[in-house]
């Protein structure tokens, strides 16, 4: 016999196996392997009223750090990046997830590499990076 909390219990474990699939839960891990070649997409900038709030991997975001949000590569990973525009490249740190919005925005930096690779004016522009040291485990 079905009485209304069992259909209440049916109609939740239904909703988990539709829905969930959607909207797959936020995670700090990255979503997929890292490349092992270079790459290439626009870089934008953390914004000044970020500082001090936390950042996917527990610590605080400082603007004077070389550090930088990428979307799938490891918590410690070093990666250099270059600003295509003028050539000018810093070594950065992963320690956050994103940048979030456009799939063409590939990192998203601390105002500290923004300024070493001369972007504050543009905002945005087209880098490449590539990773120099792995993360350690």
């Amino acid at each position: 016999m079905i009485n209304r909390s069992n259909t209440l219990v049916l109609g939740w474990l239904l909703a988990l196996l539709f829905v969930a699939p959607i909207y797959p839960a936020q995670s700090s891990r990255p979503v997929k392997a890292a490349s092992a070649g270079p790459e290439t997409g626009f870089a934008i900038y953390y914004s000044d009223q970020l500082v001090g709030r936390p950042l996917a991997n527990g610590e605080k975001y400082d603007s004077k750090v070389l550090s930088a949000a990428h979307r799938t590569l490891p918590f410690g990973t070093m990666v250099k990046v270059t600003n295509l525009k003028n050539d000018k490249s810093t070594v950065v740190k992963i320690n956050d997830r994103g940048p979030h919005g456009s799939k063409a925005n590939i990192i998203d930096l601390s105002r500290r590499a923004a300024e070493e690779i001369d972007m504050i004016k543009d905002g945005k522009v087209k880098v490449r990076i590539e990773v120099v040291e792995a993360a350690k485990k």
